[in-house]
């Protein structure tokens, strides 16, 4: 079955890292994109301003209820946590998990239990352990886990949680990330 969906979850170092993983994402790049990026107040959504200069792929906050589009960059908003729908993405001001709105883990959480064997969990740099139990999830429902190598990340202690939470598929280095992602969805539209 075909990957529909591709969630990403940092903290610590994560402007940088994602800025190397959407630079590497090609045109035309067939899954939508949802990040989790644990981040202070952004009213003006600059961070999606900033990300959309390294992105071919169009970026930006969604709104509650909006639909999910193959091929666009959707970034939880500050002071959010973003969950997957059936089709659309629901915004919520629940309480933090891991002392985080967005929360990587209620992302992926819901990416699982809406998108199962379709959706593509990666984790990149960062200090908490959010995000582990959310690749846990993922990898429960028959998705794809990808980890950013510990060695590579800024900060290793998300990538190290989550390798300790659960097995996953691929542990590489940033820069290889994007064009794994690439041949993912690529062999998954092919098959």
């Amino acid at each position: 079955m075909p990957f529909e969906l591709v969630v990403v979850g940092t903290s610590w170092g994560g402007f940088q890292a994602l800025k190397t993983l959407l630079t590497g994402l090609p045109a035309g790049f067939g899954c939508a994109v949802a990040i989790a990026q644990h981040r202070s107040s952004d009213p003006a959504g600059d961070l999606a301003a900033m990300l959309q200069r390294s992105c071919c792929l169009p970026v930006a906050e969604p709104d509650d209820k909006e639909e999910i589009i193959p091929g666009r960059v959707y970034l939880a908003p500050a002071g959010y946590h973003l969950l997957v729908e059936c089709g659309s993405f629901a915004l919520s001001v629940e309480a933090p998990v891991w002392h985080a709105r967005p929360s990587i883990d209620v992302l992926f959480e819901s990416a699982a239990e809406t998108y199962g064997e379709r959706v593509i969990g990666i984790i990149l740099t960062g200090t908490s352990q959010d995000g582990a139990r959310g690749l846990a999830a993922i990898k429960q429902r028959g998705g794809f886990a990808i980890v950013q190598a510990p060695d590579d990340a800024e900060r290793r202690e998300l990538p190290a949680a989550a390798l300790a939470a659960t097995r996953v598929d691929r542990i590489l280095p940033l820069a290889r990330i994007a064009p794994e992602l690439a041949s993912l969805c690529h062999s998954a539209v092919r098959s």
